[in-house]
This record gives structure tokens, C-alpha cells and sequence, in this order.
């Protein structure tokens, strides 16, 4: 193929020309299309994308750097071999023109070709925007890291195509060279290598390089790697050439001005990677909220920090392949942490495998083990003994982070397993204000008090107390004064008589809600015990609790951390069963499990009435079947400014063999709430957006009965996605999707004063149903679909209530002193009994307060079942993955009502919030096959737009030969 290449030609014509050769041949569209055909087959087949079930396009550029190695080993396979093949070579070295113009137009021809066809591939990521939340930064950030990559490859293919004169030979080499290159900093290389060569491997390797940018983290070090390649084969391909034109000329000195030019540029171009390997600043993080950067609240905890803080990496070099590529990752957001820890942070790799130093400590003082991994390849299966451990220490307490706390695993049908660090940064920065909370929290309460306290007690005169209650007094007097002055001037204490001061009564009943108190029902001695602990503008009332010293000694000191900064929170966590040893019914084991990550969580039954002093939060889930005495502790919790999260519904969830049991009920706790304004209606709730559920069916093949489990659209499972969770509370501002299953509508009544934040809303499809039966039907062999039926709208599926709170026991006794009553002998003349009510011999004390201050909050689910473990093990079958975003709900929500929002902004950065838009099979396959059909008509688009080009080049080019006849 002749080439007539003019002497005045610039680069843009040179690069004009190489594409319109390209394109002279159908071939070209062959290729276009065979790249788009692999390209797709891969994303929705290999990688299984709607099996994954995630918003995002990482399928589609996980195997670019090995389908970009023939890709542009084909480009420009043709481009200087041709030209040698044909003998138009020659006559470029003897045209009095710079070749670097044909050099760089050659491969900005090439580099045209290649955004054409990566062009071809953007209906994949609008398609996903379409489907889910997906996260546009990444998507931008790798296609940039595929052209920077494509474009080394066609440098490298460039130089080598100069050095053949046959387009299979430089097709080969090109990919054997290319190959290589990606080669270098693989898991086949690295894995034969010590810890530190195979860190150094992955900084030569294009293929490590190029998933560091695809994952939305545009780090200068790597986008210089991919120019300093071009540069070099650029710089080499046209000293190569203008060697050959030097081929029969005497030696000058500008001949070796171009040599030593060119070897200083190639030289240079290298050694600015070695350089710039020392700057870990030059980065910028694209993903949405900034998953791959240490976000202000690390700042804000790293700042504080007072002693060394030390970061120990436990990691083996010989790991299991899916957790090889996530130690780099790994090793570099620990390495953030010691740069913004100014020198505070100290952070360290061991590989225990290989030094038994670390290997000691990492057993004797933290108690980490190694953990088997079965490894298998094409040669032999066999167990690896590996570390993938995190040990975060400051003081005398340290945290430990295994591989299941920082990893996150989902399985597609396929049985491929995809594994990604969940969401290192929180997990990280959890684990360091943990240590550090722990290590606060042994010294003085007072180090990080910094406003003045003052407890007030409102206590009437010895004369009117029972006797066990003038000892009390005395009690927490003495229990006073070693505790103030431990403060050193932070703490005061002031004693007040309401009985003595009618305005001081009023005062505090307005205020406070505090009412005269009695021992029993009988009783006609009223007195005042009451105890807050304020620093001018916050009050929090101290609990009677039981009469003892050192019951007082533990309430006070949890008052006090109220006011302090850096303690970890309790959580009283009231479910089903609790007080049963024998107990068969739901579990809570992961709401636990999940909440104790953060949080000091107790388990209450609330049998005494009475909620701890130390508890600074109240979490009430499942159906709970209280008693008047427990429902009077958690009004009161709230009547004291608490705050009490609830998921509640008015049905009980039973499993048997016959399936999924919807029973209606009528509990205390659904009256409470009703009583507070907060009406949960005794019907379900059907989304039309909703996720599967997976039912057994048996199916006859062949004669033989084989039981499967089929996905089916179940509406009482509302998925709910952006516009139905609140985007301006941080609740629910970063959870992505929750699924809300067998869900209630809830009505509020707004009265004057309480503010309502609606915080879940089901889709607008949506309808009610109080039919109980919520099994699937199933006729023959085919799944019944659910009918719409009534009207459709929004439903409130969770709600904040905030407020001043009327109690439930207003004007009502108090259940203690009910049960107080119940235990009089029934022959006890009443009478007598009244008489003596002042001072029984074991008298019940308590205080009923009628409203709560403006600070109480009230947080409603309303579905009982979420945050149950089977029913989250049954959410997360749909996913085939383990489903957290209920407990993140529970999770975001306590630290919302703690104000310890510190954490929250990273809270749920996880990788897999980002879920597909439920779909069935067809809807499926429509977009895939749309995928194709969109392909083929961009191909045709192409082909449009160079036959118009063509006419209208021709058609100047006649015009042109007109005028000159």
C-alpha cells in the first residue's frame, strides 16, 4: 500500500490519513465490531453483571489491559511495517522532513481508532445509571486510565512495527512486548517474590497500575507512568528511524547531539517515576463522597490525638488470589494515615510468615493466628497459612481488624466470588476512636470536660424522706466530695427543697416534669429525690435507680460522660427473649454484633421498670410483648430527654412448614406510640419497586422431581432507593438502599411544638393490603404475580419525632407502685396499711415524670422484622451477599441521636450499597440485547459519517481539478 506522504504534511494531516486508511476497508468495521462483541460478552456473561447485582462498570474494564494489548498490537501492527513492506520508507528518510511528525501523527491516528471504539462501549455505563446509583467518577477516571494505557500500548507497538517488515511479526512481538509489560506487576510474578520486590513488581506492571486509576483514585504517579512510556517508545521509535537514515552518511555532530538528546529524554522521562514515587499528595479522589480519601472526621480524631497512635500490618506475601490485589490497597490508605497524622501516626508491615519476631507478637500480644486458605491452580490444590490482619494500638489498648472485618464478599449464580475491602476507612477509623475511647475512658472523667458542671439535687428535708432514703442522702454526699475534687473546679453541688418553695416546685414540674413522690398507692407522705447534672444549657436528669452508694457512683459518672468528649456510648438494646434462657424465637445476634463495632451495648429486659443510668441510648426491636411495668421504663427513658429508637409492627412474623405466617396484634407498645402521635395502621404496605424473594419450587425434568429456589418480585419487600430515603438527614443521606420488609403505613399528628422529619418513604406505586396472606400462590409449576389493588401513593415507613412528649402514665399510678399494691396481703386492713405507707418496711420508690423536655426523640420503623437474622439472611440471598443496610439504618440512626456524628460521613461508603434496580429475567435480557442493538448502531453511525466525509473530500477535490482545466 503506497503512502504519499508530502513534504509539508502536519501532524493532524499525517494522523487524518492513517484513520482514512483505516477505515478503506470493511475490515475495519469487523474489527470495530468484534472489539464491541467481546467487550459486551464479557460484561454480561463472563462477569456475570446482572448476577453481581452492583451499579457500576467495573466488568467492563477489568479485562482492558488484556484486551487492549490486541487491540493496539493490531492498530499499529500496519503502520511502519507497511511502509517498510512497500518501500515508502525509504523515501520518507530521504524527504527533508522531521520524521517526529510522522511518528506522532501515526500514533494520534492510532490513538483516534482507539477512543472510537471505546466510544462504542458508552451505552454500558449509561445503561447502568439507568438501572442503579451509579457513581460517574470512577466510570470518567477509567476511561482516561484506558486511553493512557492504550496509548503506551500503541507506542510500544509503533516502535516495534519500525523494526519489521511484516504485520504478523510486528503483530506478535508487539504482544509479546505489551504482555510483559502487563505481566511484571501481576499476582503469577509478584506471588514468587518477597513482600518489598513485589511492591516494587506492581509499580512496573501496567495491568496494577491501570486498576488503581479504575477504581476512581487519579493518582499523578500513575498517569505520569503511562506518558513516561509513550515518551520512551515515541523517542526511540524516531531515533530507530533516523538511524536508518544516517545508514550511509559520515558520522556528525549532530548525530551525536540526537543521540545523547534522545538518551537523556529517555533517561529523564524514567527517572521523573523514581522521583515523583516519593510524593503521595498528588492524587485526586473521584469517587461520590470521597471512598479513597480520609475524610475531615479522620482529620478531626487524628488532631486529638495525644499519644503515638500505631498501625500494625499483619500481611503475607502467599495469600489466597482474591485477597492479593487488596494488601496494596490496603498498605495505601494506611500509609494516609500516618501523612495526616503529622508525625502522631506511626504505621508498619510485618509478614509473620517470614519473620518470626512479628510472628511472636502477633500471636503472644494480640492473639492473631494465621488462617488457612485453600489455593488452587491448573497445576495443584493446596493450603496457604496467611495473615491479612490490621492492629491498631494507642496506650496500653489496641483493636484487631481481620480479613472478615475489612473485607466484603458477594457470590454470583456462576459461583464467582467477588471480593472488595468494605469500606477500609470507616473500618479503620472506627477501630481508632475505639482505642482511643478506651484508653479516655480508664484516666479522669474530667480531662475532656470543658465547661462547668453543676449537680443540683432536688431533695426535700430529712423529716419528710423514708428512712432508707435520708441514708441515700448521705450516701451520695459522701460518694460527692471525692468526685468534686477529682474535678478540680469543674464540679459543683447545690441542694434544693421544693417542698419548701411552691415557686421552685412549679419551676421544676414546667421544667422537668418532676412531681412529688410517694413509697406506695396508699401513701399520703409526698417528698422530692430528684438529681440533674447541667452545664448551663444542657440538663440530664440523674436516675434514682436502686439505693445504693455505688449505683449512684456509676449514674453520676454516666451523666458525666454525657458532657465529655471521646467515651464510647451504651446502648440498652431491648428484643425478644432476652430474659428465656429456652428462648426458640427470632434472634438479634447481627444487630448486636453490628452495633457493639461502636458502641458499648447491654442487653436489657426492663423486668425492673427502670432503664440503667449509664444507658445514653434506647433500642427497642422486634415484637416485643411488654408489660405495663417495662412500657413504664421506656416512657420514662423518654420523659427523662432520652432518645428510643423502635422497629415495631402490629403483626407478628411467624415461620413453619407451610410457610410465612402474617398474625395481627394489638401490643403496648403500638398504644404508646399511638398516645405520642405516632399511628402505625394494621395494614402492609406493597411496592411495586421491591426485591426478590427466593421460594422452593419442584419442578418434574425428565421424570424426576427437583426442588429449586426461584427469585420472584415480592412487594411486601419494599426496596427503597434515593427518593424515598431523606437526602438531607445523615441518617439515611449516604445509605444508597434499604429494603423494608412487611412494612406498615405510619400516620403522625404534628402537635404544636414537636417537629417531625420523615425519613423512609415507600414508591409512589404503591398500595395497601390487609390481607395476611403474604405467601406467594403457586398454580402448577408457574408463580402467581401479586395484583395491585386500591389506590396508590407514598407511604411513611420510618419517622423522627421530636419534641416535648406527654407521658403515657399521665395522670395514671405508676405501674412499680401497682405492683407494690398487688403484694399487700389481702386480709391487711387498708386503712392501716395508709397509715403506715409512709414509712413501709421495704418501700418501692419512684418518680413519675408526666412530659419530657424538648430534647427527647422518638425514631419509628415501621416493620419489625428487618433487623431480625433470618429475615437479613433471607434479604441478602437476593443479593447472594451478607445485607447490612438495615443495621446501618439502626447504626446511623444512634449516632445521630448521640450527636457523635463524627463518623457518620463515612459510615456508609461501602462498596456494594450501590445495588441494581430489582428486575426480572426479560427485563434482563431487553437491556443487554439493547447494549448490542446500540453498538451496531454507532458502528453504523461511523460508517455514515466517513461515507459523508469521503463524498465531500471527492467532491473538493473535483471542484479543485475543475478550475484547473
Amino acid at each position: 500500500m503506497s503512502h504519499n506522504h508530502s513534504g509539508s504534511a502536519s501532524v493532524s494531516q499525517i494522523a487524518g490519513k492513517e484513520i482514512q486508511l483505516f477505515f478503506t476497508s470493511p475490515i475495519a468495521y469487523l474489527f470495530l465490531g468484534a472489539f464491541a462483541a467481546i467487550t459486551l460478552f464479557i460484561f454480561f456473561w463472563a462477569e456475570a453483571f446482572f448476577e453481581r447485582n452492583i451499579a457500576d462498570v467495573k466488568p467492563l474494564f477489568e479485562w482492558m489491559p488484556v484486551l487492549l494489548i490486541f487491540l493496539c498490537s493490531t492498530l499499529s501492527m500496519r503502520m511502519w511495517s507497511e511502509e517498510r513492506r512497500s518501500g515508502t520508507l525509504e523515501y520518507l528518510l530521504t524527504r527533508p522532513v522531521p520524521l517526529s511528525k510522522f511518528v506522532v501523527g501515526k500514533f494520534l491516528g492510532c490513538l483516534v481508532l482507539l477512543i472510537i471504539a471505546l466510544i462504542i462501549t458508552l451505552p454500558l455505563p449509561i445503561t447502568v445509571s439507568c438501572l442503579g446509583q451509579l457513581d460517574w467518577g470512577p466510570v470518567w477516571s477509567a476511561y482516561l486510565a484506558t486511553i493512557l494505557l492504550g496509548g503506551s500500548y500503541l507506542a510500544i507497538g509503533l516502535f516495534v512495527s519500525s523494526r519489521c517488515d511484516n504485520q504478523i511479526v510486528s503483530l506478535i512481538c508487539a504482544c509479546a512486548l505489551c504482555g510483559i509489560f502487563y505481566l511484571l506487576g501481576s499476582p503469577l510474578i509478584t506471588n514468587l517474590l518477597s513482600t518489598q520486590s513485589a511492591d516494587f513488581m506492581r509499580l512496573l506492571g501496567s495491568g496494577s497500575r491501570f486498576s488503581s486509576i479504575t477504581r476512581g483514585v487519579l493518582d499523578l504517579r500513575d498517569l505520569y507512568y503511562y506518558i513516561s512510556i509513550i515518551i520512551v517508545f515515541l523517542c526511540l521509535n524516531g531515533f530507530m528511524l533516523e538511524k536508518e537514515r544516517w545508514a550511509n552518511e559520515i558520522k556528525t555532530p549532530r548525530h551525536r547531539w540526537v543521540k545523547w538528546a534522545t538518551a537523556l529524554v529517555v533517561i529523564n522521562a524514567l527517572l521523573a517515576n523514581v522521583w515523583l514515587s516519593q510524593l503521595t499528595g498528588l492524587r485526586i479522589d473521584t469517587t461520590q463522597g470521597k471512598i479513597y480519601t480520609l475524610s475531615n472526621p479522620t482529620h478531626q480524631i487524628l488532631d486529638h490525638l495525644r499519644e503515638p497512635l500505631i498501625i500494625h500490618g499483619y500481611f503475607s506475601r502467599k495469600t489466597h488470589p482474591l485477597l492479593a490485589p487488596l494488601v496494596p490497597q490496603l498498605k495505601n490508605l494506611l500509609r494516609e494515615y500516618a501523612v495526616y497524622g503529622h508525625g502522631k501516626v506511626r504505621v508498619k508491615f510485618s509478614d509473620p510468615t517470614t519473620n518470626q519476631a512479628a510472628q511472636k507478637q502477633a500471636v503472644s500480644e494480640y492473639g492473631i493466628r494465621p488462617v488457612p486458605f485453600q489455593v488452587d491452580n491448573r497445576y495443584q490444590s493446596s493450603v496457604v497459612n496467611s495473615y491479612f490482619d490490621v492492629v491498631v494500638s494507642y496506650g496500653d489498648q489496641y483493636k484487631v481488624l481481620n480479613f472478615r472485618d475489612l473485607i466484603a464478599a458477594r457470590m454470583g449464580e456462576n459461583g464467582q466470588l467477588n471480593v472488595q475491602l468494605r469500606n477500609p476507612e470507616r473500618d479503620i477509623t472506627a477501630a481508632i476512636d475505639h482505642v482511643i475511647k478506651d484508653y479516655q475512658s480508664s484516666g479522669n472523667l474530667f480531662d475532656t470536660v470543658t465547661k462547668h458542671l453543676t449537680f443540683t439535687g432536688y431533695i426535700s428535708d430529712s423529716s419528710a424522706l423514708p428512712k432508707q432514703l435520708v441514708t441515700y442522702r448521705q450516701t451520695i454526699q459522701q460518694v460527692l466530695k471525692p468526685i468534686v475534687k477529682q474535678s478540680e473546679g469543674k464540679l459543683s453541688v447545690v441542694f434544693k427543697d421544693p417542698s419548701a418553695s411552691t415557686k421552685l416546685a412549679h419551676q421544676i414540674a414546667n421544667k422537668f416534669g418532676f412531681k412529688p413522690m410517694a413509697t406506695n398507692l396508699l401513701s399520703q407522705n409526698h417528698f422530692y429525690f430528684y438529681m440533674t447534672l447541667s452545664d448551663g444549657k444542657h440538663n440530664v436528669q440523674i436516675p434514682l435507680g436502686n439505693i445504693k452508694g455505688h449505683d449512684f457512683k456509676r449514674n453520676l459518672q454516666a451523666a458525666i460522660k454525657h458532657f465529655a468528649h471521646g467515651f464510647t456510648k451504651t446502648i440498652a438494646l431491648v428484643t425478644p427473649g432476652q430474659a428465656s434462657p429456652y428462648y426458640r424465637g427470632p434472634r438479634y445476634e447481627q444487630l448486636t454484633r453490628y452495633l457493639s463495632q461502636d458502641f458499648d451495648v447491654r442487653k436489657e429486659t426492663l423486668d425492673s421498670g427502670h432503664v440503667s443510668g449509664d444507658t445514653d441510648l434506647l433500642v427497642v426491636a422486634g415484637e416485643n410483648k411488654l408489660n405495663r411495668k417495662q412500657l413504664f421504663a421506656i416512657d420514662q427513658y423518654l420523659m427523662q430527654g432520652g432518645t428510643v429508637i423502635t422497629a415495631v409492627s402490629p403483626y407478628q412474623l411467624k415461620f413453619d412448614q407451610s410457610g410465612i405466617q402474617m398474625n395481627p396484634h394489638s401490643g403496648l407498645l403500638l398504644k404508646w406510640l399511638k398516645a405520642q402521635g405516632i399511628n402505625i395502621q394494621q395494614k402492609l404496605v406493597m411496592d411495586p419497586q421491591n426485591s426478590a424473594l427466593p421460594i422452593p419450587v419442584t419442578r418434574n425434568i425428565g421424570g424426576v422431581p427437583i426442588r429449586q429456589f426461584d427469585m420472584i418480585d415480592y412487594p411486601y419487600f419494599a426496596d427503597i432507593r434515593s427518593h424515598g430515603l431523606n437526602r438531607h438527614n445523615p441518617i439515611t443521606e449516604n445509605l444508597g438502599q434499604l429494603t423494608v420488609p412487611w412494612a406498615s403505613p405510619i400516620s403522625v399528628k404534628e402537635p404544636k411544638g414537636m417537629k417531625v422529619v420523615k425519613l423512609i418513604q415507600s414508591s409512589k406505586g404503591s398500595w395497601l393490603s390487609d390481607n395476611t396472606d403474604v405467601m406467594p400462590q403457586i398454580r402448577g409449576n408457574q408463580i402467581l404475580p401479586f395484583t395491585q389493588q386500591g389506590k396508590t401513593s407514598s407511604q411513611l415507613l420510618g419517622v423522627i419525632v421530636k419534641g416535648q412528649f406527654k407521658s403515657y402514665f399521665a395522670g395514671k399510678p405508676s405501674p412499680l407502685l401497682t405492683s407494690s399494691k398487688a403484694t399487700t396481703p389481702k386480709h391487711a386492713d387498708q386503712s392501716k396499711a395508709g397509715k403506715a405507707g409512709a414509712h413501709p418496711s421495704k418501700p418501692t420508690v419512684t418518680s413519675q415524670l408526666n412530659q419530657s423536655p424538648s430534647s427527647a426523640r422518638l425514631i419509628v420503623v415501621s416493620s419489625s422484622a428487618m433487623l431480625r437474622d433470618e429475615i437479613l439472611q433471607l434479604t441478602g440471598s437476593a443479593n447472594r451477599s451478607r445485607y447490612i443496610n438495615s443495621l446501618k439504618l439502626i447504626n446511623n440512626a444512634a449516632h445521630y441521636a448521640l450527636d457523635d456524628t463524627a463518623l457518620l460521613s463515612i459510615r456508609s461508603r461501602s462498596h456494594f450499597d450501590r445495588t441494581l434496580v430489582p428486575m426480572g429475567h426479560q427485563a434482563q435480557l431487553f437491556w443487554e440485547y439493547l447494549n448490542y442493538a446500540l453498538a451496531a448502531i454507532l458502528l453504523i453511525i461511523i460508517a455514515i459519517i466517513r461515507k459523508i466525509r469521503r463524498r465531500s473530500i471527492m467532491h473538493r477535490y473535483q471542484q479543485l481539478l475543475d478550475i484547473q482545466e
